[in-house]
């Protein structure tokens, strides 16, 4: 390793082959970290004249009373529901908020990521987008003593505290209600496969109709590119072309369902009776709707006093890089759209 190159924690951790967050604890001698570890991390550290970053030396004294908050889109029920969660239980704490969307795009989160990080925000609240599978920029957080608290949408690449909502039990929730409305053949129309909360929806569906001694056929589980009102549209007339069209729908999102609704009312395909619908979000034009759309309630607005509460305690303790999950309960929402007469 050149010395000429300045030391970071990063450095020292993969030298080392432990964690950023140990090296960081170890640094600190946090309780639980073993007197071996701290020993060598420090003896590294000395050797390579390893300097602090005055940021995360003067972490306790230097705050700016300010956490970040980087969401994938702003114009949206549940994130707007969320980021008010979150400016409620900031401002109980005497915290200011800074939001900031990535339109799900990684480069957009990177580059947000930085200029919260260069705002010298005390800590950052994250959605991740549905691009990122690196955690590297939200590692230079946790390099500079700054923690991080992720939710709903969140990835595994890095540790920390995480707040999600039970999406397996929640369309469990809503295919067994489906199933006991009497209905036979229920589609799914899901979204990105490989995003986290899309999978566990998907399975929650899934193991509902074989815990029910019911099929899914293939053609009846779709997936969503945008989770837009449009492909809920252009879904829902594809299934219903099918020769063996499903008689309800489970969709990853209201804004889905209550495009596949547009599509069953313009084709005079009468719901509940002849097709059932549940969402997932529980937005307010649910209740609104004609007939008013069965939702699975995230509790979005819970979400956001509960990460900010993690963060606020985080930076308090200055802690950083502890891994815990923390998980939201789902409750169903019946209304007209599913509950057949």
């Amino acid at each position: 390793m050149s010395d000429r190159k300045r030391l970071t924690l990063k450095d020292i951790a993969k030298e080392l082959g432990i964690s950023v967050s140990t090296a960081s604890r170890a640094l600190n001698s946090y309780p639980g970290i073993s007197d071996e570890t701290i020993k060598l991390v420090k003896d590294f550290a000395e050797k390579h004249n390893y300097v602090p970053n005055t940021m995360a030396v003067n972490f306790r004294k230097n705050k700016t009373m300010t956490i970040g908050m980087l969401v994938p889109e702003l114009v949206h029920y549940f994130f707007s529901s969320v980021i008010s969660g979150a400016i409620n239980e900031a401002k109980k704490h005497n915290y200011s908020i800074l939001v900031s969307q990535t339109d799900e795009l990684l480069k957009n989160e990177i580059m947000a990521s930085r200029t919260m990080l260069s705002s010298s925000v005390d800590g950052l609240l994250i959605s991740i987008s549905n691009q990122t599978d690196s955690a590297d920029h939200l590692l230079e957080f946790i390099e500079e003593g700054r923690p991080v608290v992720q939710f709903d949408k969140v990835s595994d690449l890095i540790s920390t505290p995480k707040v999600i909502v039970d999406d397996f039990q929640g369309a469990y929730d809503a295919v067994e209600h489906l199933i006991r409305q009497g209905y036979k053949k229920i589609a799914h129309i899901n979204g990105l496969p490989y995003v986290k909360n899309s999978s566990e929806r998907l399975r929650g569906y899934q193991e509902a109709l074989s815990d029910h001694g019911m099929q899914s056929s293939p053609d009846w589980v779709v997936h969503c590119e945008e989770i837009s009102e449009q492909e809920g549209f252009d879904f829902a007339k594809h299934l219903n072309s099918l020769p063996n069209p499903p008689d309800a729908l489970f969709c990853i999102t209201d804004l889905v369902a209550m495009g596949a609704m547009k599509f069953y009312k313009q084709s005079k395909i009468k719901i509940p009776n002849q097709i059932g619908l549940v969402g997932f979000s529980n937005w307010d034009m649910s209740n609104f709707a004609s007939p008013a759309l069965s939702s699975v309630d995230q509790h979005a607005f819970q979400i956001g006093e509960k990460a900010v509460g993690l963060l606020i305690e985080a930076i308090k303790s200055n802690q950083v890089g502890i891994d815990d999950v923390h998980v939201i309960k789902t409750s169903l929402v019946v209304r007209e759209s599913s509950e057949k007469q």
